[in-house]
């Protein structure tokens, strides 16, 4: 009795509480979720009367520019104006229209009582272009363009009154009932000019009202016009007094109920709970317990799911053994599983028999999560995983990670052809996969070691898988590859080739040479493009083209990057200020975002004007994520530094990309060039990058140039810089020297 008794009066005191709590807590949410829903419709409000300005403002420049318009307020011919803005009155579904004119007169006005035309005048030639004003005792919203004729001469005004139907109209649009009005702050309540928040609250009469007050620009002095928004609290609050009864009638029924059950459980808990106790013991002693289920209430239900317990944690042992042998987002074996399945096919492998283990990598798939997102990259996982599994129900398919898969294909009968199986798996993944409602094209890239041919052991045969793997990537991807014993001796000389460039790298076996660039326009040299060499202690020169991708793959090209720019701002600060460096920035580099501070640094360093500076980019950098990029770009832009896109026209993206990013360069690729005196369209590809960039206001240089009639065409078709072997090749920096001290750094001079 004393255990309900006392189980009873803590309930219910406990309900007492929550429900004291919830009450005052609905009344909280209340004011607090209307605020919010006030605040949102503000914005709301502020953002259509921003865009009936702008729609005001571009319907006024529209006329402002029209000739016959600017003519007739430069003349100041009345009757033209006043029809034009009737009829622009007409199209912009506004009640008001006039011309300011630099003097301070209204043309066009008789009907326009405007409050001040001379603060009206002070604002616009300011600057600003939109604001309220008063126009006949009404707050108006008004929209100026500037009339030019080529300078301005005046100001066409818009405005349309933000009465009280125009804001019926926006009020309409709220998710909660609320009413709006215009007024400037002398006419507001004392409290509400006092207000020390945008959002108040105000007893009126019985009434609360939550108040939201939001300033709008002016077009004239003491105007300071506000957005008011009023909303019922008492409406809206009394819809919450409904919940507020029903807890109480909650938590009555929860303390009777409770009464009745505390009862029942005193007189059935002890006996039971001492059993439960035993029984746990037990378990704590490793033995296995079963208890015996005698009633079908609270004590038997915890008997069972006692019983349960004890068989869930056998199920979960086997799931974590489960979980550690295969993947969680497709389901599928796991490397370590994989591994183990491997060793024991291998173990079973016959004399007669092919085992064939095969990597497959998918291609771009990184694109697919960095355009459509992380979740449609797990869907194309989850459908290739189940796709393979059902193409391929002989071979075992794993996950080794990322976006990489693993099959296992035993029992191969010699005489079976091989690539034939290579081609069904190819198969498997070349299709197109829906994600999300968009079309995503699926391929893949495969490796594939056959044992006992290329490897008796697991570790060997899935070495040379991945080898043969690497090879299949760097072939275009889309494609398999059997392993060859060449490509193990590749592996090592790249990794041999790795181990160099970073000794290089620490030991100064680098040097930048330099070609000149020249100016058609100035017929002089205005620059040097940087270009790095690396002299290799026992394999003498090595090829950029060998170098570059690999400290790409490896992250090298950092540390490289960085000591090109370096290295070539130290040097361009010795020549004449007139002459300029160009530094290519790769893609990898581009991407890292310490960038700026190391051309910072460089510049700083060396004492080198920034606009000295120009960086060389290709358009595989907006690949990933343009927004991103153009960020990035606008950033070096700011430093002061020049851009230049490289390899124009070789992308099918270019000319989206001049569009969005002002590059102050064009680098017209060589394969125009060359192309030049074989006939074709180079002429007309160049004609149309030249007349391109100079409209967008940028330069244009032709690379490769290596013959006089390539020369000519270029000039002919206003190509303003060349660079090329026609000149001079890449050479030294003491050759940079010797040719601009020589004082001979005229175009004549080299083309003669």
């Amino acid at each position: 009795m004393r255990i309900a008794v006392l189980y009873a009066a803590l309930f219910a005191a406990v309900l007492a509480t929550v429900v004291t709590i919830a009450g005052g807590g609905l009344a909280r949410f209340g004011e607090a979720s209307a605020t919010r829903d006030m605040q949102a419709n503000a914005r709301v409000f502020d953002e259509i009367i921003d865009l009936r300005a702008n729609q005001m403002r571009d319907a006024a420049d529209v006329l402002a520019r029209d000739f016959g318009f600017r003519e007739a307020v430069a003349t100041g011919d009345d009757a033209t104006i006043g029809s034009a803005l009737t009829s622009l009155k007409s199209r912009s579904r506004t009640d008001v229209a006039f011309v300011v004119t630099l003097e301070g007169e209204l043309l066009a006005s008789a009907n326009t009582p405007i409050k001040s035309v001379e603060s009206l005048w002070y604002r616009l030639d300011e600057g600003q272009d939109r604001g309220m004003i008063d126009v006949g005792g009404e707050l108006s919203l008004a929209a100026a363009a500037p009339i030019k004729a080529p300078d301005v001469i005046g100001w066409l005004v818009l405005a349309q009154p933000l009465d009280e139907v125009e804001l019926s109209r926006l009020s309409e649009l709220a998710a909660i009932d609320i009413e709006a009005r215009v007024a400037s702050q002398a006419s507001l309540d004392e409290a509400l000019q006092s207000a020390p928040d945008n959002t108040v609250i105000e007893r009126q009469s019985d009434e609360r009202y939550l108040y939201h007050l939001s300033a709008l620009p002016a077009l004239e002095d003491e105007l300071s016009p506000r957005l008011v928004l009023r909303h019922s609290l008492t409406t809206s609050l009394a819809q919450l007094s409904g919940l507020q009864w029903l807890l109480a009638l909650l938590a009555l029924g929860g303390i009777v109920l409770v009464v009745a059950l505390s009862w029942r459980v005193a007189k059935s808990v002890t006996s039971p709970l001492q059993k439960l106790a035993e029984a746990t013991r037990l378990i704590g002693d490793g033995r296995d317990v079963e208890l015996k289920v005698e009633s079908h209430d609270e004590i038997g239900h915890l008997a069972g799911s006692f019983n349960k317990m004890v068989s869930a944690i056998e199920e979960r042992e086997r799931q974590i053994v489960h979980v550690g042998l295969h993947d969680d987002l497709t389901g599928l074996p796991n490397r370590k599983l994989f591994v183990e399945q491997l060793n024991q096919s291998l173990a079973r492998l016959r004399g007669d028999e092919q085992l064939m283990v095969v990597y497959a990598d998918l291609d771009n798939f990184k694109v697919v999560n960095d355009t459509l997102g992380h979740p449609s990259g797990d869907a194309l996982l989850r459908d290739v995983a189940a796709n393979l599994c059902k193409a391929l129900p002989e071979a075992l398919i794993a996950r080794l990670g990322g976006d990489e898969f693993a099959m296992l294909i035993d029992e191969i009968p010699d005489s079976e052809s091989l690539a034939s199986i290579g081609d069904r798996i190819q198969s498997c993944f070349t299709r197109t996969i829906e994600l999300e409602g968009q079309q995503a094209d699926c391929s893949a890239s495969i490796g594939i070691a056959v044992a006992p041919t290329d490897g008796t052991d697991g570790t060997t045969l899935m070495k040379n898988a991945d080898l043969a793997l690497y090879r299949a990537k760097s072939q275009g991807k889309s494609t398999y590859h059997f392993f060859e014993p060449s490509l193990d001796e590749q592996a090592r000389k790249r990794r041999q080739t790795e181990l160099d460039l970073r000794t290089a790298l620490r030991e100064g076996h680098f040097e930048l040479h330099y070609q000149p660039l020249y100016s058609l326009t100035q017929e002089r040299l205005t620059g040097f493009e940087a270009l790095i060499r690396w002299e290799h202690p026992e394999r003498g020169r090595v090829s950029p083209v060998e170098f570059i991708p690999l400290a790409e793959e490896t992250g090298l090209i950092l540390p490289i990057g960085e000591w090109v720019i370096r290295e070539a701002c130290r040097q361009a600060a010795e020549w004449p200020k007139d002459v300029s460096i160009a530094v290519n920035i790769s893609p990898k580099q581009f991407s890292y975002p310490g960038l700026a501070n190391t051309i910072i640094q460089a510049l700083s360093g060396s004492g080198l004007d920034a606009s000295r500076l120009e960086l060389e980019i290709t358009e595989s950098i907006f690949i990933a994520d343009v927004e991103k990029t153009l960020s990035m770009l606008h950033s070096l832009r700011n430093l002061g530094v020049r851009i230049a896109l490289d390899d124009f026209g070789t992308g099918y993206s270019s000319l989206s990309y001049l569009r969005s990013f002002p590059f102050d360069k064009v680098k017209i690729d060589r394969s125009f060039v060359e192309d030049l005196g074989q006939g074709g369209n180079a002429h007309a590809v160049v004609r149309a990058i030249t007349t391109l960039a100079d409209a967008l206001g940028m330069d244009t240089l032709a690379e490769g140039v290596e013959l006089n009639e390539q020369l000519e065409v270029l000039k002919r078709e206003g190509c303003q810089n060349i660079q090329g072997y026609l000149f001079a090749k890449p050479m030294a920096a003491s050759d940079v020297a010797e040719l601009l001290d020589d004082g001979t750094r005229t175009l004549a001079n080299k083309v003669a």
